[in-house]
């Protein structure tokens, strides 16, 4: 079998000799987000596992979907003239990202927002470098305007997906409002400990329109997802859980503090809330997961519950949350200076990037 990396073949199926080239391209990028050096140590524990959230960006195939918003604009004719050879290098660049996110293992567990459907999935991990972490995936179609999903991605070796179902955000006041659902997974690391992950991906409703006329959908979805995480907690106070996702939201805002009930504050605990596991890098200078302007911003957050941040045994959380911000991944910002990044395309025209967000993850330790 061969995989085709960047126009050279390699005939070989060895996890690490893949990485190994990949990584040879990465090795001189230094960390840095602005005026703000990230510090962190990528190494992982042998009782480790990375999970990770990536909003890829508008990842459309190249076919024509006419029942969706933007189905006819990522075509080869359409506005955006989305090719397949535009979409290749889109994929590669993502296969990229998680190679160096994971360095030297790939990450056991990759949620995703913005994907169109089954089939961009399965190119991403069976036809490019990841095929190495023999991925398999948690998918349901959506009612979404835009035509675009979440899913979750995960190695069967470090982690056994038990159940999962779509949460639906449909709303009886706003019926004509069609948007992604989120997505449930429950599972089990399959080394170690035996305790049980139960994980949310989210892509809440945008902010278009304006931060305060698009709000309300914001709050429906943090009300939502709370009953669910209420009924796991009632179970079980112990519950593991971990929630990851774009919310268009930033830790401080009504949606996440009010209606999910993730405090941003690790340190002054109240019964039943949630940990924001953002919060070090929150209301830094120049750092964040996305810019507007130039203003940069953390809307895109792993939160868990209490049991999964304050144990000192089985699973738990080994480092707080990070933005994995590469140089690969930034450009430099002309309008607004510092860096942005490196996207796809800047409005219609293509840029040739990866996405207009930057990757979040954290490691939890299972022993």
């Amino acid at each position: 079998m061969h995989v085709q990396i960047w126009g050279v073949v390699f005939y070989s199926c060895n996890m690490r000799y893949i990485l190994f080239i990949f990584l040879l391209g990465i090795a001189g990028c230094s960390y840095a987000q602005g005026s703000f050096i990230v510090e962190e140590d990528l190494q992982r524990e042998r009782n480790s596992a990375r999970i990770c959230f990536y909003n890829l960006e508008n990842f459309f195939d190249w076919l024509d979907n006419p029942e969706k918003e933007n189905g006819s604009a990522f075509t080869p004719e359409g506005m955006n003239h989305w090719t397949k050879a535009r979409f290749w290098t889109k994929a590669n660049n993502i296969a990229k990202v998680f190679i160096a996110l994971g360095q030297w293992e790939l990450p056991e567990i990759i949620g995703v927002c913005e994907i169109e459907n089954e089939n961009v999935i399965k190119h991403l991990l069976y036809n490019t470098p990841l095929l190495a972490g023999k991925y398999k995936y948690v998918y349901y179609e959506s009612s979404d305007a835009r035509g675009i999903n979440v899913a979750l991605f995960y190695r069967p070796d470090k982690f056994r997906v038990i159940d999962s179902y779509p949460v639906s955000l449909a709303n009886g006041s706003d019926t004509s409002y069609k948007t992604r659902d989120i997505l449930y997974v429950q599972g089990m690391l399959v080394f170690g400990c035996q305790d049980t992950l139960h994980l949310f991906v989210n892509h809440w409703p945008s902010r278009f329109g304006g931060y305060a006329i698009s709000m309300d959908r914001r709050n429906h979805a943090g009300k939502t997802l709370r009953l669910k995480v209420d009924s796991l907690l009632n179970a079980n106070p112990n519950v593991r859980i971990l929630i990851m996702g774009d919310f268009n939201d930033y830790p401080n805002d009504e949606s996440i503090t009010a209606c999910l009930r993730a405090s941003y504050d690790l340190k002054n605990y109240r019964e039943g809330e949630l940990v924001n596991m953002m919060y070090p890098h929150f209301n830094r200078n120049n750092v964040g997961t996305h810019k507007y302007q130039q203003y940069w911003g953390i809307l895109d957050q792993i939160i868990v519950s209490h049991a999964l941040y304050h144990v000192s045994s089985g699973l738990r959380v080994k480092t707080t949350g990070q933005i994995f911000s590469p140089d690969f991944l930034l450009e430099d910002d002309n309008v607004h200076l510092g860096k942005k990044p490196f996207r796809t395309y800047l409005w219609v025209k293509y840029n040739g990037g990866f996405s207009d967000h930057l990757p979040v993850y954290i490691d939890l330790l299972c022993d």
